[in-house]
């Protein structure tokens, strides 16, 4: 019978004492926070059991995200699923949400080397969902799921158990952007949870919440 012996299963549900994430290395935690502001003060905290990012109502560009300081520790042959349960709080024009598995990280998704992603454009909708995926090979440009995300909590699932030339996009359970074949092949190395919100030089004050993260992956 598969069980623990197979299967490695990394969860994160954030509990613990209200804290800001940590910008350098924290044996507490293995989430790591880029924030490129300068002027305002964006936040980044583990909330009662919530991870929470927050941009700041100053006039400025930031980028604020939370993954694990580039310590690429999932091999992408070796993941089965991971899944988050998450909502926003506004994602208005000019600020983009991006949240999934990624290569070394960069303010620019795009310049990524390699991606699984669900993202939200506020310049293009406030509310909707895209999915997406580039394996420095294949970039597959965001697909409409055709689900929105706001207030309410979400869970959303990224599947590799058909190999990593068919990822797979569920949210609540049901499969979404099933028209278009994602693929991951060109990538062999490894991956980190990813979490991001960023903005341009505008007042918003746009943020994502994120309840738990959990990856599964195949046991060496």
């Amino acid at each position: 019978m598969a069980g623990i012996q197979d299967f490695q299963e990394y969860v994160d549900d954030f509990f613990g004492t209200s804290a800001t994430f940590p910008t350098s290395a924290d044996p507490a935690t293995p989430w790591l926070a880029v924030d490129t502001s300068s002027a305002g003060a964006p936040t980044y905290v583990r909330n009662a059991s919530n991870a929470v990012l927050t941009l700041a109502s100053t006039s400025e560009v930031e980028n604020v995200c939370l993954a694990h300081g580039d310590a690429l520790s999932f091999d992408i042959d070796d993941i089965q699923r991971i899944e988050f349960r998450a909502k926003v709080s506004g994602c208005t024009s000019g600020t983009t949400i991006s949240f999934g598995l990624a290569s070394a990280r960069n303010d620019d998704t795009a310049a990524m080397t390699a991606l699984a992603l669900f993202k939200m454009t506020g310049a293009t909708s406030t509310t909707d969902v895209t999915v997406e995926t580039d394996d420095n090979v294949t970039d597959t440009a965001p697909v409409s799921s055709g689900v929105t995300l706001a207030t309410v909590f979400k869970r959303f699932v990224i599947d590799f158990t058909g190999g990593k030339s068919n990822v797979k996009f569920y949210i609540d359970g049901v499969r979404v952007a099933a028209s278009t074949t994602f693929t991951m092949a060109g990538y062999t190395a490894g991956l980190q949870p990813f979490i991001q919100i960023q903005k341009a030089a505008n007042t918003n004050v746009d943020a994502i919440t994120v309840d738990y993260v959990k990856i599964v992956a195949k046991r060496a």
